[in-house]
């Protein structure tokens, strides 16, 4: 190919030298990009192309990877020039090829896979290992140096972009958004992201918007859509559009170096005015529209139909080069026009025209201690949680709200990170509806768009984001994390399945990276559900679906943890280890309405560490074998169960009844299944392995068939949960309609316990009579009865 030679009309803003660096690094990150798709031998093509140098299987996609590499070598050629601390955010979710090819031609890729060498042997790995079995996947995934954002799945590129500059007050963050992406709603909304950056304690994010047209076999709508429409969208959103469009190497070399420069000169404006000169005023961050051809660079024509600049350059533009001679021709052809000789030396590694490029260290956007970000997590200071604990003198005799118990928890932890500026606290709407509003007492919420009189606790610098999306709230939080910092989620636990599918991209991001030996630890994702679905008296229906547990479960057993902490003490102590912990995936229901609470500090601390117990308060069986397990997990469950065994020993004094409950789900697992496990005989001393175990829980109930069904003694177990029956209605009466209610609990262990004698038909009648006159009471009065209202353990 050569370097190109520049229109007569295009802005000289790069030097012949300059435009040479950039042009040959280029050009050898698209070979390498092109060989990763295509080659498992002949790397440098010192012999004629032949069959057997191709894959067997052909995986990958081309059409976006030249734009990204495009990107790269100019954003380069700044941090070279301006010394950027930067990092590369690829939302293109498939342009893996591109960005391996670039921490390869970095040496950050060979430092960290030393068999991935800079010489001829270390391509041959390089370019085999991409979407090959035992390799590497096709797009930017953990195993790829610098990234932070698993292509796996589109959407999320520009939230994590900002989640990453949140706090990182000399950090850039280079965002490119692919215009397929651009049509997700994820996407949509992270384009408001900018009203919460604050310029004068943020990082700066520099979104590219990378129009090639096409999707997989469609046209992009932002790519098809009139000009002025598109800059009035996202001048509209906020942002400055600076528009660069071309096909020709040379000129597009230029526009782009001079719209790159001027972008982060008005960066630099921006900061300055807010941190010299006090600018508190929502700045217009700037932003590029990049107008490239699908494919660019790559074959132009093939078997008679046009490939570049179509949706045909998307994957594979040339399909069966092992065996169409034809295109094993155009293959060798394309290969060679990236001048492979004049790209890299007689050793194979990166000719010195494509070293001169490359950032030095850390200042690697594939080396950039920010795209590994435990490298830089500090542990976050936390008060003691005991401090915060309710008095409970007797089991039941206390009252209380368990989030609103954490929220004062919470808002010290901030005050204690203030300076640290590393710990912030998601909730898409519903921090103070979750009752955690005490943490605006140390913050305030994060707020750049205009504010007006009444207006309550919004201020540039505030930690608390608060925006109408789980999307967002997601996706700002894991770039949190994963660039080296700490946060905290909560969320109505029926719409936490907004977020189910980017859970499993940051849960197998976690799996592979953990993996990784070069991969730092970094701060588990935490999750508190709440507003559960138990109590949803003013929602109703649409509001109730615990099932985001069952979701998580789903994910590997190292990764996923779920706590189900029965009032505010446990809350605590639960909280605390999940903030204190790395490299998992936290999960946390609890209630926020008043209600009992069951344990001391000192109790909750041991109940918790232990994660399933006896409540011997609660049981009469330290005599002897239990006639009946009550098993319980989730806190109005918990208090069902109570209140069941309640009724239970009013009615039949010599029943042996032995309450067990559950803070920790995955103790209730086989060991061979999850760590977190019991092993058999703790499990059988707990719930025996012949006697019937009634078992209420929070959730789906065959959740629990599930997790013990390796268990001696399963087919004893009786679960019962939610069962998608749901209404606007009082809190007793949704434990009725799904059969969690203590007179079901009572009427089951009745049923199952043998011997109790003819008493036990007359029990039965009785506790059959009370759900009679609930459902009566309720209807008429609009709330549940006095003595369901004002019942308490004693």
């Amino acid at each position: 190919m050569g370097i190109p030679t520049l229109s007569a009309d295009a802005p000289d803003h790069l030097d012949a030298r300059e435009l040479q660096r950039v042009d040959t690094w280029w050009r050898a990150a698209n070979y390498l990009s092109a060989g990763q798709i295509y080659l498992m031998g002949n790397p440098l093509l010192r012999e004629p192309l032949r069959p057997e140098h191709v894959k067997p299987r052909l995986l990958g996609h081309w059409g976006t990877t030249p734009g990204l590499t495009f990107l790269y070598a100019h954003l380069n050629r700044a941090i070279r020039a301006r010394d950027l601390d930067m990092i590369y955010v690829t939302g293109p979710g498939h342009g893996g090829p591109g960005v391996v090819a670039a921490a390869w031609l970095e040496g950050t890729y060979s430092e960290i896979y030393p068999d991935v060498a800079q010489d001829e042997e270390g391509l041959r790995r390089l370019v085999t290992q991409f979407s090959f079995p035992g390799g590497i996947p096709s797009h930017a995934a953990p195993e790829t140096p610098g990234s932070i954002n698993e292509g796996g799945e589109l959407g999320y590129s520009l939230a994590h972009a900002f989640g990453a500059a949140f706090d990182n007050p000399d950090l850039t963050v280079a965002c490119v958004i692919g215009d397929g992406e651009a049509e997700t709603g994820p996407l949509a909304a992270s384009w408001h992201a900018n009203k919460f950056l604050d310029p004068a304690r943020d990082g700066a994010v520099l979104p590219i918007l990378h129009l090639n047209g096409y999707k997989i076999a469609s046209p992009t709508v932002l790519a098809r859509i009139p000009e002025d429409e598109l800059v009035s969208l996202l001048r509209g959103y906020g942002y400055e559009p600076h528009l660069v469009s071309g096909s020709d190497p040379a000129t597009m070399h230029q526009l782009f170096a001079t719209t790159l420069d001027t972008c982060l000169d008005e960066i630099e404006r921006i900061r300055r005015r807010a941190r010299e000169d006090g600018d508190g005023q929502r700045p217009r961050w700037p932003m590029i529209v990049l107008r490239t051809p699908k494919g660019w660079t790559g074959p132009d024509v093939v078997d008679g139909q046009q490939v570049e600049g179509t949706w045909r350059a998307h994957q594979i533009p040339l399909g069966d080069p092992r065996n169409d001679p034809d295109h094993l021709r155009q293959l060798e052809d394309w290969l060679r026009s990236y001048a492979p000789d004049e790209l890299f030396d007689a050793d194979g590694a990166p000719a010195r025209e494509v070293r001169e490029l490359n950032p030095r260290g850390a200042r690697r956007m594939s080396a950039n201690p920010h795209a590994n970000g435990g490298l830089l997590l500090r542990g976050l200071r936390l008060p003691d949680f005991r401090e915060y604990g309710l008095p409970v003198a007797e089991p039941g005799s206390t009252t209380g709200e368990a989030t609103q118990v954490l929220g004062a928890f919470l808002r010290d932890a901030m005050q204690l990170n203030a300076s640290a500026a590393n710990f912030r606290v998601f909730a898409p709407d519903e921090n103070n509806s979750n009752r955690l509003g005490a943490v605006l007492e140390a913050t305030s919420r994060a707020w750049m768009a205009e504010s007006e009189p009444g207006d309550a606790s919004l201020a540039p610098d505030g930690r608390v984001m608060e925006v109408l999306s789980e999307h967002l709230c997601q996706g700002w939080l894991e770039g949190y994390l994963l660039t080296g910092r700490h946060g905290f989620f909560s969320c109505y636990e029926a719409f936490a399945h907004l977020v189910d599918s980017m859970l499993n991209q940051h849960a197998k991001w976690l799996k592979v990276s953990t993996g990784l030996a070069w991969r730092q630890p970094i701060a588990s994702l935490n999750y508190l559900l709440t507003s559960h679905v138990w109590r949803q008296d003013h929602n109703g229906f649409s509001h109730q679906d615990p099932g985001f547990i069952d979701h998580v479960m789903n994910k590997k057993a190292e990764i996923v943890r779920v706590y189900l902490p029965p009032d505010a003490n446990t809350l605590l102590s639960v909280a605390d280890h999940c903030l204190r912990s790395r490299d998992y995936i936290n999960v946390i229901v609890a209630g926020k309405q008043p209600a009992a609470q069951y344990l001391d500090v000192d109790d909750a601390v041991v109940h918790c560490t232990k994660g399933i117990g006896i409540w011997d308060w609660a049981s009469n069986d330290q005599d002897g074998e239990p006639d009946v397990v009550l098993g319980c997990a989730g806190d109005v469950p918990t208090m069902e169960t109570l209140a069941a065994v309640d009724l239970l020993r009013r009615r039949f004094p010599e029943l042996r009844v032995r309450v067990v409950n559950v803070v920790d789900l995955m103790r209730l697992q086989d060991p061979r299944e999850h760590p977190h496990g019991l092993p058999d005989v703790e499990f059988d001393a707990l719930f025996t392995s012949d006697k019937p175990v009634i078992f209420c829980y929070h959730g789906y109930p065959w959740l629990i068939h599930r997790l013990t069904y390796r268990r001696h003694g399963h087919d004893n177990i009786h679960v019962r949960g939610y069962k998608e029956e749901g209404t606007t209605t009082t809190p007793f009466d949704m434990c009725v309609l799904n059969e969690i209610d203590r007179f079901h609990l009572a009427i089951e262990a009745i049923d199952r316990v043998p011997g109790l004698g003819e008493s036990a038909v007359y029990a039965r009648e009785e506790l059959s009579r009370k759900l009679i006159e609930h459902r009566h009471y309720v209807s008429t009065h609009g709330e549940d009865m006095p003595e369901i209202r004002d019942w308490k353990w004693s």
